[in-house]
Order: C-alpha cells, then structure tokens, then sequence
C-alpha cells in the first residue's frame, strides 16, 4: 500500500498511521437479516474515519417514511449516493451495509466511487436459502425491535417468505454477473469469524 505526504486527504490505516493512497467504497451485500449492518458497525470502529453509510438511517429521517416504505427508499438512494461521493472525495472510505438485487443499483454506486477515484470493494455475506430465511425472523425476534418488527411487517405485506425467496434468487442472479464480488460465508452466531474474513478480504484492496 502507498503512503502519501501527511497534509493531504486520506484515512490513516489501522494500526500504522500511514494514509491510504485510494479510497474504498466497501459495499456490504447480502440476504435481509445476514449480519450486514453488525460487520458495518464493527468496521466502522475499528477504522476511526470510516463512514457507516446505513440507508436504512436515512429512511427514517424522511417524514412519512412508515406508510410510503418503498417510496422513502427511492428517495434517500439518490442521498445515499451524494453522501458517499462526498465522503470518498474526501480521502475517506465508506462501508455501505446494504441488500441491492439489482445490476442496475449496484452499478451506480459503482459509478460513484470511481468518479470520486476510489476503488469498488463488493462484498457479499450469504448462508444457504433456508438458513437465510429463518435468520431473517430470529432477528426480529432478538433484537432493535421496534425497526426490525416494522420491516417485518413490510415484508409480510410484500408477500413473507416468497419475497425473501424472490431476494435470494435475485442476488444470486446478481453474483453470476459479478465475478469480481468476494462472498463470505456468514453463519448464525459467526460474527467473529465472518469479521475475520471480511478483514482478509479487504487487507488484498490497496
């Protein structure tokens, strides 16, 4: 990795001070309820400068965000992508925990790190179909629960289990046409070992 003089923008790499030469726009993808925001928030501090761009904390600043779910989506995307371009171009990474299905979505973020010269780092934490299905509930069940019972509901209006089962197949139609994505086994209670591999992962990206 390739340090740079001291005045210049750049986020001082863990444990040696030294700045990094690009910046990285780490995109945390996966399965509803797979541990994407948790890997995030450790990230995040363990790496002091890192920004934690978790959407969904931007949705629920938007007035009227528990009636009109899917709308308020579409409309903190664009801010999403303004705040990541901004913090990139800082010198500073950003971790994006966040489930994108679509080519399309994944593309635009892409787009946004390298017009702000920072590398696109596609992580994608996955468990089997089934397994993915049941962490999805069990979260509701453990945990923030005022969020994770909201989304829930959403998800039981959108169809249950058939729309996480539509998700699922999404991405994994998603990872055929990403080659370069590294996918990380992520297991039920296995934060500490999915954290080790996304640490390994992202220690190859300069």
């Amino acid at each position: 990795m390739r340090g740079r003089a001291a005045t210049d923008a750049g986020l001082p790499d863990r444990g040696t001070g030294r700045l990094r030469a690009v910046p990285r726009l780490i995109h945390l993808n996966g399965p509803p309820g797979i541990g994407k925001s948790v890997l995030a928030q450790l990230w995040a501090e363990d790496h002091p400068g890192v920004l934690n761009l978790d959407i969904d904390r931007l949705r629920v600043l938007v007035g009227g965000w528990r009636e009109r779910f899917a709308e308020t989506g579409e409309i903190v995307r664009p801010l999403a992508l303004g705040i990541a371009g901004t913090h990139l171009h800082g010198g500073r990474d950003v971790v994006m925990p966040q489930y994108l299905g679509r080519l399309g979505e994944i593309e635009r973020f892409e787009a946004v790190a390298h017009e702000s010269g920072a590398a696109f780092c596609e992580i994608v934490l996955m468990d089997t179909k089934e397994h993915a299905l049941e962490r999805f509930y069990r979260r509701g069940e453990q945990g923030t629960a005022a969020w994770h019972q909201y989304v829930q509901e959403v998800v039981e209006r959108g169809g249950g289990q058939a729309l996480l089962a539509r998700m699922y197949d999404q991405l994994t139609a998603v990872l055929a046409a990403r080659p370069t994505a590294t996918v990380i086994p992520s297991a039920a209670g296995a934060i500490s070992q999915a954290y080790q591999a996304l640490t390994a992962a992202l220690s190859t990206v300069p």
